[in-house]
């Protein structure tokens, strides 16, 4: 779900203060570990000057993993950020549907180029339309965003609040197509609310339980949840925060992540998204015409050049290459993880959404990007 002063914390001064004082212990050779002076200069430029309370990275190669931190996980008690932080991931939980969705294709329970209509009748008005369940995956239906017709702030007045995702695909389904299916692309929640539903149609079950059941148990996903109707974060977790204009920053902590629903609704942590993109990439979940269909992209147009797949997106590198993932921002929380074709993940987390400041949507970008390319230029032969 994306539309809508820190003290540096733990972040240590050297590679092997890194691994001691932000509780990674992973790298067998800690002279070997690389050095992130410029992602620590970007987590602190996104504490102070970009106004987030707090944020964290993990960062994983062939050596280990790394976890830097800077700012507050509250700003009431001003306790730091932790390493083992659980967050709200927002639009990261489309790359989990689209991973079940392609599961079902490949298990010929699903056809991608299918129209929605035949496992959904009636859902899209006019017999669906044309839209197919590709389109659906890859943001190509046409069809209009929900949240266009739902604000942050009216969300906000009654956070506790049970949403249909009927009802809230319904307020996108009432207006006419963006573009005819398949002739351009625009980022729509919608489309994830729809994919969840047809999930829930071809299993018999809840999306959930089957993003549990195929991904989150077999990959042992100890921090990973679809919470439902439940309104806090269980277990370690920071406040997150939203803030409009340059107002203070308001506690939405406890939040009915249910107005997201499957296109965004979703908890984890930097651990298990980074172990979750890893094994996607490497086909641990889907088989290979399954994961090339979910890495054949399309432009999308915007200023980071991304393209963008079946839930799946990929941006260039300027130290060479791609990286792929997915963004996530939902009341109080902003989140990317990202991975590489030869094994670098890093996964960022913000404890502030909506920001008033465009700077921090660039500078989660610039910190993932620090952080691979610090990766890189670290490995034997680079």
């Amino acid at each position: 779900m994306r539309r809508y002063i820190g003290i540096l914390g733990a972040v240590c001064a050297t590679a092997a203060l890194t691994l001691s004082a932000c509780g990674t212990a992973d790298h067998p050779d800690t002279a070997a570990a690389p050095s992130y002076a410029e992602v620590r200069n970007i987590l602190q430029r996104l504490t102070t000057a970009d106004g987030a309370p707090g944020v964290l990275i993990e960062v994983r190669d062939a050596t280990g993993r790394t976890v830097l931190t800077s700012g507050v996980a509250n700003l009431e008690t001003r306790a730091p950020m932790v390493a083992d932080s659980r967050f709200r991931i927002g639009s990261m939980a489309k790359m989990f549907v689209a991973t079940v969705v392609l599961q079902l294709a490949g298990e010929h329970r699903v056809a991608l180029d299918a129209p929605v209509e035949q496992y959904l009748p009636g859902l899209i008005r006019d017999g669906g339309q044309g839209v197919r369940v590709r389109q659906l995956l890859q943001h190509t239906a046409g069809l209009p965003d929900y949240l266009d017709y739902l604000s942050v702030e009216q969300v906000l007045k009654d956070p506790l609040a049970h949403h249909d995702p009927l009802e809230l695909a319904n307020l996108a389904l009432a207006q006419p197509l963006s573009f005819p299916p398949g002739t351009g692309w625009a980022y729509s929640n919608t489309d994830y609310l729809l994919a969840g539903l047809l999930i829930e149609k071809v299993t018999g079950r809840p999306y959930a339980e089957a993003i549990d059941q195929r991904i989150i148990r077999p990959l042992g996903l100890h921090d990973t949840f679809v919470p439902g109707d439940e309104s806090s974060i269980q277990g370690n977790h920071p406040r997150g925060y939203y803030r409009k204009g340059s107002s203070d920053p308001v506690d939405v902590s406890e939040f009915n992540p249910s107005v997201a629903g499957a296109a965004g609704g979703m908890i984890s942590s930097a651990t298990d998204l980074n172990q979750f993109l890893d094994a996607l990439l490497n086909g641990r979940l889907l088989g290979q015409p399954e994961l090339q269909a979910m890495m054949t992209t399309r432009p999308t147009g915007n200023s980071f050049d991304d393209a963008y797949g079946l839930g799946l997106q990929s941006t260039p590198l300027p130290c060479g290459g791609l990286y792929w993932g997915h963004d996530g921002g939902i009341p109080g929380f902003q989140t990317m993880g990202v991975t590489t074709t030869d094994g670098r993940s890093a996964t960022v987390m913000a404890n502030l959404y909506p920001g008033a400041s465009e700077a921090q949507d660039a500078d989660i970008r610039a910190v993932l990007t620090a952080a691979l390319c610090t990766t890189a230029a670290a490995k034997p032969g680079a």
